[in-house]
C-alpha cells in the first residue's frame, strides 16, 4: 500500500489498541479513567507508534508484539505531554486541538493521569505476547525506562526549564533535545526492532544512529513550526517558545540555517537507511513526513 494509507492504518490500530487497553470510564475510579482517555485518544499523527510499526516492518516483527510496544511509547508520550502543558512546566491551555488535560478537568487530575498513564506503558511491555524472548523483553523495559527517566526524557525537560533566558551553544541545545525529544524516539525505533528476529545484531547500531539522527530532525522541524504555523495548524500554542524566551535552533541559527539543519538531518537519516534497502522503506518516508508535515 502506499505510505499514506500504510500510516492512516497504523494510526487506526493504535487508536484502537490504546481504547482496548486504557481503563474503561466505568471503572473506577472513573474521573481518572475519563482524564486518562481524553488525553491519550482522538488526536496526534501518532509518529512514534508509527517508528514502531516501521522499524518493526524490517525486522520481520510479530505484528502483536508490535501493538504492546508501539501503545507503551505512545502512552509515555501522552503522559509526558499532560505533565509538560502544567502550569509549573510551560503552562499551556490548548494540545492537539483541545483543551489541554489541567484546564479540561483539573492540575491534580493532571498529575494523577501522568502518573497513571507511565506504569500502563510498562504494563503493556510487560505483557508481550507468548513467543515473545524474555531476554529481549527485559531489554525493552530497560530501553523505555531510560529513555523516560533523568537520563532521558525526563533529564531533557529539566535541562530545558533551566535554559529559560538562556543563550545556549549548538552543542548544548542538541544535548538538550537529544534527552527531551530524540530518547523516546529512539526507543520507538529501536523497541520495534526489538520485536523482530531477523535484524541482525550488526545491523542495530545503524538503526540506532538513524533513530538518533531522526529525534534531532524531529526536533528542529518542531521549533520552526513553532516559529511559522499557526495554532490551528499546530494543535498548540503557536509561538510559545519564543514568548517563553527559550532557546530553540531558530533563535540560535536563524529560520534559514534551522531549515538548513533539517535538510542536512534529513539526508543523514536516509543515508543510515541506504543498507537496510526496501525492508527500511517506511522509514525512509517516515523521515520525509517529519519534514514536509510542515514546510
Amino acid at each position: 500500500m502506499d505510505f499514506f494509507t500504510w500510516m492512516e492504518t497504523m494510526q487506526r490500530r493504535t487508536e484502537e489498541n490504546l481504547g482496548r487497553w486504557l481503563p474503561s470510564v466505568d471503572t473506577a475510579p472513573r474521573r481518572l479513567h475519563q482524564a486518562m482517555r481524553y488525553v491519550a485518544l482522538g488526536g496526534g499523527k501518532r509518529v512514534r507508534p508509527l517508528l514502531c510499526y516501521a522499524a518493526g516492518e524490517l525486522a520481520d516483527a510479530d505484528p502483536a508484539h508490535l501493538d504492546k510496544a508501539a501503545a507503551a511509547v505512545e502512552l509515555i508520550h501522552v503522559y509526558s505531554l499532560v505533565h509538560d502543558d502544567l502550569p509549573c512546566m510551560d503552562d499551556d491551555v490548548l494540545r492537539r486541538g483541545k483543551p489541554t488535560c489541567h484546564v479540561e478537568f483539573d492540575e491534580a487530575t493532571a498529575l494523577l493521569v501522568g502518573d497513571a498513564l507511565q506504569p500502563l506503558a510498562f504494563q503493556l511491555l510487560a505483557e508481550l505476547p507468548p513467543g515473545a524472548d524474555a531476554v529481549r523483553r527485559i531489554e525493552m523495559l530497560h530501553l523505555l525506562a531510560q529513555a523516560s527517566g533523568s537520563r532521558g526524557m525526563a533529564g531533557g525537560q529539566a535541562i530545558d526549564l533551566a535554559a529559560v533566558g538562556q543563550s545556549l551553544s549548538l552543542t548544548e541545545l542538541e544535548f538538550m533535545h537529544i534527552h527531551k525529544t530524540g530518547a523516546l524516539i529512539r526507543a520507538a525505533v529501536l523497541l520495534g526492532a526489538y520485536c523482530g528476529a531477523s535484524a541482525p545484531a550488526e545491523a542495530l547500531p545503524r538503526l540506532d544512529h538513524f533513530a538518533k539522527t531522526a529525534g534531532l530532525l524531529f526536533q528542529v522541524v518542531d521549533d520552526i513550526l513553532d516559529s511559522v504555523a499557526d495554532t490551528a495548524t499546530l494543535g498548540k500554542t503557536a509561538g510559545k517558545d519564543a514568548a517563553q524566551n527559550k532557546p530553540t535552533y531558530v533563535s540560535l541559527l536563524g529560520l534559514a540555517q534551522a531549515r538548513e539543519k533539517a535538510a542536512d538531518l534529513r539526508a543523514t537519516a536516509h543515508a543510515a537507511l541506504a543498507p537496510f534497502g526496501k525492508t527500511a522503506q517506511r522509514l525512509g518516508e517516515l523521515t520525509d513526513f517529519i519534514v514536509d508535515r510542515s514546510f
